[in-house]
């Protein structure tokens, strides 16, 4: 039997397929080499952070253009047209969550997510209801991988990281929330999720056929 009693979902990446390719791939029309230069060197991920660490878009825009205002079209469609970098859900991964419902095990999250973009996640996939509770960096002035976050989110919601199991995408998260006391797992693709899970005791029941998203 499974000693652990609590999942720790992190979001994106795991469970909802978000790249901001998926915009620019159409606005650089298809010009790879320029789009992930301006990735790397304009909305770069470390810029993207700040607005997960609770900045609001309207400053970090103006940062960016500040530093290329020859990009000003470009910066500002990664506010106006974020929308356009979420795919949807990872299903296989949604598959398993919907199983897990059913464990005797609480599913709680833990977001590096902007407020101003996290609610349309939100209003657009209720798979999100089904978790007890979802901390999402914006709100709180931290982010993955900060040791403070995982502390907040364990008083928060009063959890024992030796008795939870914490999913990411994230290498660094993943080390930093093996170094809070918590399991934690690299999420590479829904298969090895779920080899995890079962290696871990859990996932007593086959997970269901799709369910609606």
């Amino acid at each position: 039997m499974s000693t652990i009693d609590t999942l720790v979902f992190d979001l994106g990446g795991v469970l909802l397929d978000w790249n901001p390719r998926y915009l620019y791939h159409g606005m650089f029309e298809g010009d790879h080499k320029k789009m992930e230069w301006f990735l790397a060197n304009v909305c770069t991920t470390e810029w993207n952070a700040e607005q997960d660490r609770g900045r609001p878009f309207t400053e970090g825009v103006r940062e960016a253009k500040q530093r290329h205002p020859t990009w000003t079209v470009h910066i500002e469609a990664y506010q106006h047209r974020w929308p356009e970098m979420l795919a949807g859900p990872i299903a296989g991964s949604v598959n398993l969550l919907h199983t897990l419902r059913r464990e005797n095990c609480r599913l709680l999250a833990l977001t590096n997510w902007s407020t101003e973009t996290f609610p349309f996640a939100r209003a657009e996939h209720g798979f999100l209801d089904w978790f007890e509770g979802i901390l999402v960096s914006g709100a709180e002035g931290l982010i993955k991988p900060d040791p403070a976050i995982f502390q907040l989110f364990t008083r928060r919601y009063a959890v024992d990281p030796s008795r939870a199991l914490f999913i990411d995408d994230t290498l660094a998260n993943v080390e930093t929330a093996r170094n809070c006391g918590f399991t934690a797992v690299l999420f590479r693709d829904p298969a090895q999720l779920q080899a995890d899970l079962a290696a871990h005791g859990l996932l007593t029941e086959k997970p269901k056929d799709p369910q609606p998203l």
